[in-house]
């Protein structure tokens, strides 16, 4: 069995020494893969599943197990981890969590619902814990029995579920000595999750192991997880091109030539879409001659259908984001919420076609009506923006170039700016911008992404909402797409929410940003990738999804 291991010599590993490969020939004794999910300086000690500064990224999934978790890439479909049933009532104030028999933590004391009330109880003593703001969901959190608890809601919301499952669980009998929850570094954690032993630990390399009491180690074939500290993406390209890494995300350049020729059988690559990027005009233009056009929806639709996508994708962003030509933004992501008759009616809309944008802008009157080679709005007030585009963004400033070229060519007045990145966040937030490129939030449902950018009550509150659109219809169908449990009449109110987006097109959707994944199936097999589209790919925190991931891999025989 070729397998990674854990040895006497994994010292003069960390001292840099020797190289993963030069011990090779002693490993038969653990099944170690090497993974690189952050790129940090220095590795801390701090295992607190709630921290959200200097968490180590093994913490949450793989120490601290979610109740279950929700799979966007199968339309939500829902994964039972230490719950086995999760059942609303039927106004959908409340929720049942049916927790899984015979769960032990890591120490191999019992797990059960005490433990799941008194972890909600301590974040909501604690304000600084409750990082997903779950409490301004939840009215009570109430242990029916030990394998039975309930949570209420101020009002039908069967989207909470989606967050509970997100708040860490931690062990009672442990945490209830903590004299303060936040500043705790919890160096040695007590877990359900199938990873919980720290074998090793320095600022330089971190070795952690397989939980003795987990109640899913049949299904486990992992038997530890190294770390290595790498700082940035080029150690990160080092290591993986010498095939030191299993299973990484980052940024790699000309990947095909950088990576994978390095060991073309392999070295693989998945790159799956992740959240929408879109360009923004400003329904608030502080410009007269600027608000006219954009408050226009043929001067937005002729605009889209200058943007060539396909260029901002194989060009600007070396073909690793997904084209996006879905008229409600919705993306490829997402697709299984898909409303077809959205893309019969308005499709023609978000393709790139010079021809039909520069006809639909003389048809609704926009034309050069100074002779300075630039079209005006019908009334002949100037249009002449900028769209800003953090500076050393490169595939994004190469993106916005593009769709100004593709502006210039239909005769508006564009040109791209490049502010420091806190100056555009900024800008979008206050409205002090005419056009912007920006990426929006991805969730387990579109719904995020719907709301977060044009829900009225997000309104300044987020950089999503920097379009500046509401309608109030839209704001009835968000409000309520989560007031049932009924699939069918989500996908109703869902349908609803793609026509009111495509036919106002408030943005203008480009492409989704890739899912950073490589992996290397030289040691180990069962990589999520384009053939096993289980769910996302990417080792990173935030992603509950890899716990799946890990499950899925063995090591080859």
């Amino acid at each position: 069995m070729n397998k990674l291991m854990l040895s006497a010599t994994i010292s003069a590993i960390l001292a840099g020494s020797l190289s993963i490969s030069a011990i090779a020939a002693e490993q038969d004794d653990k099944a170690v893969l090497n993974i690189a999910p952050v790129q940090v300086t220095s590795w801390v000690r701090n295992f607190n599943p709630y921290n959200q500064t200097t968490i180590l990224p093994t913490t949450n999934e793989y120490i601290y197990e979610p109740l279950a978790i929700y799979n966007p890439m199968q339309g939500g479909k829902i994964h039972y981890r230490l719950a086995e049933k999760i059942e609303f009532a039927d106004d959908a104030k409340s929720v049942v969590f049916t927790l899984r028999k015979g769960v032990k933590w890591s120490d191999g004391q019992d797990f059960d619902a005490n433990d799941v009330k008194f972890s909600f109880d301590m974040i909501k003593a604690n304000p600084a814990l409750d990082t997903r703001a779950i409490w301004q969901r939840i009215s009570a959190v109430e242990v029916i029995d030990e394998q039975h608890v309930k949570f209420s809601f101020p009002e039908p919301d069967s989207g909470a579920a989606i967050e509970i499952v997100r708040v860490p669980v931690v062990a009672e009998h442990i945490w209830r000595e903590v004299k303060d929850p936040i500043t705790f570094t919890n160096e040695n954690p007590v877990g359900t999750g199938p990873l919980t032993e720290i074998e090793r630990f320095t600022t330089r390399v971190y070795v952690q192991c397989r939980n003795p009491h987990y109640w899913d180690n049949s299904t486990l074939q992992v038997d530890c997880v190294r770390l290595p500290q790498l700082a940035n993406n080029d150690q990160v390209l080092a290591a993986a091109q010498k095939g030191e890494l299993d299973w990484f995300g980052s940024f790699l350049p000309d990947i095909d030539k950088t990576y994978v020729s390095k060991d073309a059988s392999n070295h693989k690559y998945w790159f799956p879409a992740d959240s929408m990027v879109a360009f923004n005009l400003n329904l608030e233009s502080k410009n007269p001659g600027n608000k006219k056009a954009f408050n226009d929806v043929n001067f937005r639709r002729a605009v889209s259908m200058s943007m060539d996508r396909s260029s901002m994708v194989n060009i600007a962003g070396y073909g690793y984001p997904t084209l996006n030509e879905y008229p409600s933004g919705l993306g490829a992501g997402y697709h299984s919420w898909n409303n077809d008759e959205v893309d019969k009616k308005f499709g023609q809309y978000s393709r790139y076609d010079m021809k039909a944008a520069k006809k639909l802008l003389k048809q609704a009157g926009y034309e050069d009506k100074d002779g300075d080679g630039y079209v005006d709005n019908p009334d002949g007030s100037a249009i002449a923006f900028s769209i800003i585009v953090p500076n050393g963004w490169t595939d994004w400033v190469n993106t916005v170039q593009i769709a100004v070229d593709g502006l210039q060519e239909m005769g508006i007045n564009a040109k791209v700016a490049t502010p420091e990145a806190a100056s555009w966040t900024s800008a979008l937030i206050d409205g002090s911008y005419d056009a912007a490129i920006n990426a929006y939030f991805s969730g387990v449902t579109p719904h995020l992404m719907y709301n977060t950018a044009f829900h009225s009550s997000q309104l300044d509150k987020t950089r999503m909402s920097s379009t500046r659109f509401t309608n109030p219809e839209l704001d009835v169908l968000l409000d309520k797409f989560y007031t049932t449990t009924d699939k069918a009449a989500q996908q109703q109110t869902m349908d609803q929410i793609q026509m009111i987006v495509a036919e106002n097109m408030p943005f203008i959707p480009v492409f989704n940003n890739p899912s950073w994944y490589q992996y290397n199936t030289e040691r180990f097999e069962g990589f999520f990738n384009a053939d096993n589209p289980v769910a996302k790919p990417q080792p990173h925190p935030g992603t509950p999804e890899r716990l799946l991931h890990l499950l899925s891999l063995k090591p080859k025989s």
